[in-house]
């Protein structure tokens, strides 16, 4: 019967996934620099037929090694092309199966309500959903890099006999994903473990030398192909990217950030969790600390010592992880990602203690997650009934907020769109009722409330709303244009500002027009179509201003995506 039950919350949670993360991703066009960039590396290997280091921007090689952009090239090889569905749905999979393993893990070593309130806490976290909807390689990065820590945790269990192949191909997976660093955590994370629990230090030490070594062999064959192929510009981008940014040392600056700046996302993106921490402060029953820092200490380390082995291995992934990541200058809330499945796990332990204990803040969580719910939905029927003067918005970004506000005014109310509006609601007013399909129990049914409440918000979000405002910011539009226009050949860009933590260039017009935007420095042209920034615009009339006679288009003024610069579109040709 356990296994059935076990079996059934399994499925439940593999449907969770499916429609939160695969149902919608295709709904937003590109709107930041991030997705584009990646999604054009499979473009220009599809394009080229150059799946080692192809080329975009008209000069660019790839920043990561290739193995989220060879996922994305396979998807859209057996569809009609790269499109936003086909470059976010990596991330999607790899999320899925890392919650599923997630669920396999702790379902067999601490129980199945533990393992799926852990699951579903993962899913529904905001730094870990949007990971999981975006066409970046992080997520695919941390779904690889937990899976091996599994595995070799699990090696573990066996004292570290035979080879754990699915720990190495994981981690030989991660470091063709972004490099070495996917392959020295999770070994270290799992080696810190073996040792804590008294296994010999040599003999950790060869067996980790040896999977760190079989992992390297895979990784090892595409660098050197792309070393034959990219020459010295491609090992000073390995450089950079791996010791360089590590040291602080890059060329440019590359998310400089203090280590208080980890401590902080990871409380807002553990969002909407980090509210029921935080009231569950004013319920809990403190007992005194020892003012004795040995006392204190001692009692800490028989703690450590009492933990059994899957806690104390969740706890040391969060742990190393984090100090880790916290020592280079580069910080990204991205990069802590790997730590979530194992923070999900604890919260999922603190949220049955509370349930156990009755804890009103439980109760106090599952109101204010069933007011958001009904809240969101109040929000859009007052937006939708036109009950929102337009005199509100004044200032600069008066006509972008109008954009968004007529976005959903006009938001069309399909059969679909209503099922995905009404969500929250339905959930909200009848959650008692259907959630006994979970699990009987009220307690257990209490402490499910929430993550599944979560859930519908996600699913209203991601189905109608921020579709409706995002792509009212995308530049595609732009492209479109521009694709009018010029139905062949290279469209130019002049972009001299470098940014933080990426070379500019307009990814999200060049996806859209399908990798033909170069840069108009390294081309020469005589003729064509320019894009061009405000800021941007002296210096290239101050430089070319006699060599070319340029005319702005009519009605192309817009902001960009990539650089938030306002630019305009210009034909321009040679002087005779």
């Amino acid at each position: 019967m356990d296994k059935i039950h076990r079996s059934r919350l399994f499925w439940i949670t593999a449907l969770l996934c499916f429609l939160s993360l695969f149902l919608f991703l295709g709904q937003s066009n590109f709107h930041t620099r991030g997705e584009p960039r990646e999604a054009l590396v499979a473009m220009a290997m599809l394009e080229e037929g150059n799946w080692t280091l192809p080329i975009t921007n008209g000069t660019d090689i790839a920043y990561k090694p290739p193995l989220f952009h060879w996922a994305i090239a396979s998807l859209s090889s057996i569809t009609s092309g790269v499109n936003e569905y086909t470059s976010r749905m990596p991330s999607a999979i790899a999320l899925t199966i890392m919650i599923l393993a997630g669920f396999s893990f702790y379902a067999k070593r601490r129980g199945k309500e533990i393992a799926f309130l852990a699951a579903i806490i993962t899913l529904t976290n905001f730094e870990v959903h949007r990971a999981g909807v975006a066409c970046r390689v992080d997520m695919l990065l941390a779904a690889l890099m937990v899976l091996a820590l599994y595995a070799l945790f699990q090696w573990t269990e066996r004292k570290m006999k035979g080879i754990p192949w699915w720990g190495i191909l994981c981690l030989s997976g991660a470091f063709l994903t972004k490099g070495p660093v996917g392959v020295v955590l999770p070994c270290a994370v799992v080696a810190v473990f073996a040792w804590i629990r008294g296994m010999g230090f040599l003999r950790i030490c060869i067996r980790y030398i040896g999977v760190v070594l079989a992992a390297c062999v895979l990784p090892s064959l595409w660098y050197i192909a792309a070393w034959k192929v990219g020459g010295d510009q491609f090992l000073t981008l390995v450089i950079e990217e791996n010791v360089l940014r590590f040291l602080g040392k890059m060329t440019y600056a590359s998310h400089e950030n203090p280590w208080t700046y980890n401590v902080m996302t990871v409380i807002t993106g553990f969002v909407p969790y980090t509210i029921l921490l935080i009231l569950s402060l004013f319920t809990l029953k403190y007992t005194p600390i020892s003012s004795k820092p040995k006392e204190w200490w001692k009692k800490f380390v028989s703690y450590i010592q009492q933990m059994d082995d899957t806690r104390l291995f969740s706890l040391l992934s969060i742990v190393i992880m984090f100090v880790f990541y916290c020592i280079p200058k580069s910080k990204r809330s991205v990069y802590l990602l790997p730590i979530y499945p194992f923070i999900a796990y604890f919260i999922a332990e603190f949220i049955i203690y509370l349930v156990k204990n009755k804890s009103r803040s439980v109760n106090w969580y599952n109101a204010t997650m069933c007011g958001l719910g009904l809240i969101l939905t109040a929000v859009f029927v007052i937006v939708r009934c036109g009950f929102v003067p337009h005199t509100l918005f004044q200032g600069k970004r008066a006509a972008e907020n109008l954009a968004y506000l007529n976005a959903l005014e006009t938001l069309p109310l399909s059969v679909g769109n209503l099922l995905i509006i009404l969500t929250p609601f339905i959930i909200a007013i009848l959650f008692f009722k259907w959630s006994n399909l979970i699990h009987p129990d009220i307690q257990k049914r209490q402490a499910i409330y929430g993550p599944i409440m979560a859930f519908a918000l996600f699913f209203a979000l991601d189905g109608v709303y921020q579709p409706a405002v995002l792509n009212v910011k995308s530049n595609k539009p732009i492209a479109e244009r521009v694709k009018a226009l010029a139905p062949e050949g290279n469209i130019y860009s002049y972009i001299t500002i470098m940014a933080e933590g990426n070379r500019l260039h307009p990814f999200t017009l060049n996806y859209y027009l399908n990798n033909r935007v170069v840069p108009f420095i390294d081309f020469s042209p005589t003729e064509g179509y320019l894009f061009l920034g405000d800021r941007e615009y002296e210096g290239f009339i101050e430089k070319y201003g006699e060599t070319f006679v340029i005319e702005q288009l009519p009605d192309s003024r817009f902001k960009s995506n990539d650089n938030r610069d306002w630019m305009n579109i210009y034909h321009f040709k040679k002087t005779e």
